[in-house]
């Protein structure tokens, strides 16, 4: 039984497709927002577990002052274990960077396999007396010899006579000159 793709019938037509299509999407729209609904109705109820609402009503002065106090200690703790924990994370990344590092330099390079190309008695002989070749090999000849001129060296002197020689406009006015 040979059945060429021209001659064969889809399952399901067009538009049965389409309607299973836009039914499928409907449906994924509709969990997509339930699932949104449950994770921000979850978040609620751990943070009201995690922190319960404060009942300030009724209390006094000094009550109002020592909760802020209770919270700022809260605060402080979950500030430093969040440091703490930023601060291992980054110990460990940092050993992941040198551990993989290390990893890459005990391999080595990677060398590809090479492939085997056979070559004729003729293609090696052409490759020896190939005018081109031999003209890319000699390209050291066609260049121009260029002379070098002796680079002009100041004498060494004591630094601090020319500092006093130097300074205020007067040595200013040497240094504009000498450079015209």
């Amino acid at each position: 039984v040979y059945i060429s793709l021209s001659q064969k019938k889809p399952k399901y037509s067009a538009t049965r497709r389409l309607h299973l299509k836009s039914k499928l999407l409907k449906k994924a729209a509709s969990m997509l927002v339930a699932e949104s609904e449950e994770k921000k109705h979850e978040k609620e109820r751990a943070v009201n577990e995690c922190f319960p609402p404060l009942k300030l009503s009724g209390l006094s002065v000094q009550e109002l002052q020592d909760l802020c106090r209770e919270l700022h200690h809260k605060i402080d703790v979950v500030d430093e274990t969040r440091y703490d924990m930023e601060l291992k994370v980054a110990r460990n990344e940092k050993e992941i960077q040198t551990l993989t590092q290390k990893i890459s330099d005990l391999k080595g390079v990677k060398r590809p396999n090479l492939k085997r190309v056979k070559k004729t008695t003729e293609d090696m002989l052409g490759a020896c007396t190939d005018t081109s070749k031999l003209m890319k090999a000699d390209f050291k000849a066609n260049l121009k010899t260029v002379k070098k001129e002796e680079e002009k060296r100041e004498e060494v002197t004591d630094w601090r006579k020319n500092v006093e020689a130097m300074s205020g406009m007067e040595g200013r006015k040497k240094l504009f000159d000498a450079g015209q």
